[in-house]
């Protein structure tokens, strides 16, 4: 597990074998099922999460008690709610696991010692920050400037095996239609 996190890592900035011992002694494994939940709206979000295998989603309720969802992070991918995790305050989303998880999670306890002991972290931390947002930036543009269809269809280009591995009532939600909608879309011939 740690070494998928450690792989990933080295994407990004060198590692000494020193480097990779402390990463290790600060980062926690841990396993989820199908759809448990590893925050729940209302708490106080003290972790990060790397996913290493499965597929987590981040949503929220909205006005009319619906589930949105906000962001799905797959193998490779980060995943927090970064201003409950670094005000302290109850979060307003919960995160929840899609299929079966492994996750390596650092706590927010821990991490700037971390940091101190480990300081190109930061760096690949700032890279991986800067990437997730310019994804968030594309996703927006998409939202706004493609229509439904267009939407489904650029994200089935995109990311195929994922659009294979999750709910179409959760791909619907994330894309921003019902899944009556996307059931349409999929039965239609290319």
């Amino acid at each position: 597990m740690s070494q998928k996190l450690i792989a990933h890592i080295k994407r990004f900035v060198p590692l000494t074998d020193e480097e990779e011992k402390i990463l290790k002694d600060y980062v926690q494994t841990e396993k989820y099922g199908k759809k448990e939940h590893l925050l729940d709206a209302g708490e106080v979000c003290s972790k990060k999460y790397f996913v290493a295998n499965g597929i987590l989603r981040m949503y929220n309720l909205n006005e009319k008690g619906v589930e949105q969802v906000i962001h799905f992070a797959i193998e490779g991918w980060w995943v927090t709610d970064y201003f409950s995790y670094n005000s302290g305050k109850p979060s307003k989303v919960s995160l929840q696991a899609v299929e079966e998880a492994e996750v390596a999670v650092i706590d927010a306890s821990l991490e700037n010692e971390l940091l101190a002991k480990v300081p190109k972290l930061e760096s690949y931390f700032r890279q991986v920050l800067e990437r997730a947002y310019a994804a968030s930036l594309m996703r927006t543009h998409y939202m706004f400037n493609f229509s439904a269809e267009d939407r489904y269809r650029h994200f089935a280009a995109t990311y195929p095996d994922f659009v294979q591995r999750v709910p179409q009532y959760l791909l619907a939600s994330y894309l921003g239609f019902t899944p009556e909608f996307l059931s349409k879309v999929r039965a239609k011939k290319e």
